[in-house]
């Protein structure tokens, strides 16, 4: 009821873009106030196993995962603020993000986000590629003010736990993320002891797995994330290459 209401405001507001606007923070507020009845608030309605997650479930979840790993190391760094913004704008056109940071404000940030419900949900309802996309993405967070800490490394590893994903997957995308003399190999998820063969083989093995096509039905964003992780993985290859003259 609450999201007809609203785009009528946002309508005699701001005519069709305010209804638009309207209805979707509506919407947001009829799930909020609706799972606050039977299941005791917003987080609630990420425990039903067999409800559906609309898009605007998922930003604002992703959200709260993003607002987790910006606080991990006990500062808020404006670099990792922008990141954040910056994507979501890209991913979402600037009124849905904005939209959505509004409502994280005005109703999530309230409540104590719970990174086991919110990556169990995830689990459930998103295929493993796109988890793998919402790590990179953590990790691209914790890195936009120059740095991963170790407590921002603690907290996307508890996240991604909780995400199903696997160790070797988790080290693969954080290595990504640090430079040093193992980081090749990690990211190909093989020992520095692998042979030629090995490597070639675990090179055909991970670029299949990280390749954009499997992000085609996520927005661009998400989609030039996975263009990254590939990037990083080429370039993995190119560098065991090099060292060791195959």
């Amino acid at each position: 009821m609450i999201r007809w209401f609203a785009a009528f405001i946002g309508y005699m507001v701001y005519r069709f873009p305010g209804a638009i606007v309207g209805f979707f923070i509506g919407s947001l507020l009829d799930n909020y106030f609706g799972g606050n009845k039977s299941r005791g608030g917003f987080q609630g309605t990420f425990q039903q196993r067999n409800q559906r997650v609309t898009p605007a479930d998922f930003e604002l979840n992703l959200l709260s995962l993003a607002s987790l790993v910006i606080k991990a190391d006990g500062k808020v760094s404006q670099q990792e603020l922008d990141y954040v913004r910056q994507y979501f704008v890209q991913a979402y056109g600037r009124e849905r993000a904005n939209a959505t940071f509004r409502t994280f404000n005005e109703v999530i940030k309230k409540q104590q986000i719970s990174a086991a419900n919110i990556g169990t949900m995830f689990r459930q309802r998103m295929r493993y590629e796109s988890r793998l996309q919402v790590i990179h993405f953590l990790f691209s967070i914790a890195n936009a003010d120059g740095s991963v800490s170790e407590a921002e490394v603690r907290k996307i590893h508890e996240i991604s736990r909780y995400l199903g994903v696997s160790p070797r997957d988790f080290e693969s995308i954080k290595a990504m993320f640090f430079k040093n003399p193992d980081s090749a190999y990690k990211i190909l998820e093989i020992d520095r002891t692998a042979t030629d063969a090995e490597i070639k083989k675990a090179y055909r093995t991970m670029a299949k797995k990280y390749h954009p096509d499997k992000l085609q039905h996520m927005d661009e964003a998400y989609r030039k994330g996975a263009e990254d992780k590939f990037r990083k993985v080429q370039d993995a290859y190119e560098q065991l290459q090099k060292e060791r003259g195959f």
